[in-house]
Formats: structure tokens, sequence, C-alpha cells
């Protein structure tokens, strides 16, 4: 009979033990609930679009009890970010360890080797951005019918960018338009780095979301000259024509951001955060101070749908490496 007690009491005792690990707990009401601290790991420096976008998650969700548990945010950009995701791989509490995750975090990965989405939990895809080609409004070209027409005439054209998503979006650009060897990209570590460059003219061209470049293009520094997209920008970067109004198929690369989990989360864990992050997406703050002062598309995508994408896209950076 003593035997059996200690034997239910050491089961007990592991499971315990195991639901701790995890970071989440089953409650009295029957939720499944995090225990804990919630470890939100950014792997580029604080300031950043991730780290921005990071800690307005972790804002919201806190101020409006969305998530009870409290948020720890560790910037962690070593190894361009490659530590950061195998800590999270990794992660012995799964259950509550999350990481900020963008198409461009994941060119990046694939570039480092070692690491694929295989590693982790898909989350959530919450927003996207979209790409724009600047010019220095006291460089040589005012308009991308002027950079054609200096290509055609055997012109070398420097474009800069960083290694990520912009580098994609340019390579789509190029086979586009057939004059990649005309075209020699400059990778920088942001997209500040690349706007510097621009306006110090070592790029004849710096290729840069719209939240990078905003300020600039209404100080009337730079030029937004051709959308990356499918249609149109807003005020201040309307100006900017599509590819197809210039007479080519248009190109886009839209950047999701998002957030993906640990290897062993578990599927009560992945239910709960999907949830978490949709009421944050839902509030007037997101949509507000986030996406419109950022200039950001809503992009809301759940487990399954945002799994599809982020293997479509790691499908296409591992053609690109």
């Amino acid at each position: 009979m003593k035997k059996n007690i200690i034997l239910t009491v050491l089961v007990f005792l592991l499971a315990a033990t195991a639901v701790f690990a995890q970071g989440g707990k089953e409650a009295d009401d029957g939720q499944f609930h995090i225990k804990g601290n919630v470890d939100f790991y950014v792997s580029s420096s604080s300031g950043g679009g991730s780290d921005i976008i990071t800690r307005t998650i972790t804002d919201i969700a806190s101020k409006n009890g969305i998530v009870d548990a409290p948020f720890i945010v560790y910037n962690q950009p070593d190894g361009n970010g490659q530590i950061s995701r195998r800590t999270v791989s990794t992660a012995r509490n799964a259950d509550s360890t999350l990481l900020c995750f963008s198409s461009g975090d994941l060119t990046a990965m694939i570039q480092n080797g070692g690491l694929t989405l295989d590693d982790f939990r898909p989350l959530v895809i919450l927003a996207a951005d979209k790409h724009l080609c600047f010019v220095n409004a006291d460089g040589k070209y005012s308009s991308f019918e002027e950079i054609m027409e200096a290509v055609k005439n055997g012109q070398k054209i420097n474009v800069g960018g960083t290694m990520s998503d912009e580098r994609v979006v340019f390579n789509m650009l190029c086979e586009e338009l057939g004059t990649k060897d005309s075209f020699t990209y400059i990778t920088y570590g942001s997209a500040s780095e690349s706007i510097a460059a621009l306006l110090g003219n070592h790029v004849d061209i710096a290729i840069s979301k719209p939240a990078a470049a905003n300020q600039y293009v209404i100080a009337g520094d730079i030029i937004p000259v051709l959308a990356l997209s499918t249609t149109r920008f807003s005020t201040p970067f309307d100006a900017a024509p599509t590819l197809s109004e210039l007479g080519y198929n248009d190109v886009e690369y839209p950047m999701w951001r998002g957030v993906i989990g640990a290897k062993n989360m578990s599927d009560e864990a992945v239910a709960f955060w999907a949830d978490a992050f949709k009421k944050v997406s839902e509030t007037e703050e997101w949509q507000k101070n986030y996406l419109e002062r950022n200039l950001l598309v809503s992009q809301y995508m759940g487990p399954e749908e945002a799994s599809a994408v982020m293997y479509e896209a790691q499908a296409a950076a591992q053609a690109q490496n």
C-alpha cells in the first residue's frame, strides 16, 4: 500500500514538473494559462522594427489583461540573430518562449544555415510591409524611367539594401527587368544605413520600407521613384508608379511580421497564443498606434495559415540562397 502511495506521489510530481517546464498549466477553470514569465526574444537590436512590434505586443497584451503573465523581452542580435533563434527553438519552457519573426529573419536564418521552420512552431502573422525604390533628391536621377534610360546607355547602377527581404525583392526586380548585370547590390545592416548611404550619394537607389524612409521623404531629401507593389502607396509615397505602369509586370515581396514559438510548444499553448495575438491585433492601440504610425498593413493569420505562408517564403528563400 505504501509503495502505491509513493508511486502515485512520484507520478504527480513528474507531471507537475513537466507542466512547469513547459511554462503552461490547466487552471481550475479548465482553460490553458501561462505559468511564470514569458520570454520574448528579438533577434535584432533595440529600436528596430522587430523590437518595436515586440514591445507593442507585450504592452497591449499586458495593459488589456490579454496575458496575465509578465513579459521579459530579450534583444539578442548576436550571430545575425541565429543565437536567439537557436535559444528559442530548444527552450525548456517551450510554452512560454516566443520569438519575433519576419520574412527578413527567415531569409537570414536560411543564409546562416542550421535551422529551418521545422525547428519551431509557427504561431501568427500580424502585419505586412512592402517596399519602394528611393533616389537622392540631389542625385543623378529623379525617376525610375531615367534610371532605366541610363541602364540602356551602359551605366552601372548601385543599389543599397539589407541582406534580407530587400535583397529578395531586388532579385525579383532584376529578373523582371532582365538587367541584373547593370545593377550592383550593396548590403547594409539596416534600412537606415542604406538610406544614409543614399543621402551620401554612395548608392544611386535605396530599397526600403515606407516607415524607415518616411521622415526623409517628407523633408524632401529623398524621392520615391518606384513602388514595389501591385498598387500605389498612399501619401507621401503616392507619386511612385508601380512597375506595371512602366510597362513591366508588378513585383512585390511583402515583409510579413509575426511570432513563432519553441519546437516543443504544446498544441494547447499554440492555441492560447494564437487567440491572445488575435485579441491584440483587434485593439485600437494596435490599429492606430502601431499599424498606422508605422505604415503597415493589417494581416492577421492564425497558426495554420501563417505556417503555410512562412513555409512558402522559406522555399523561396532557399531557392534564392
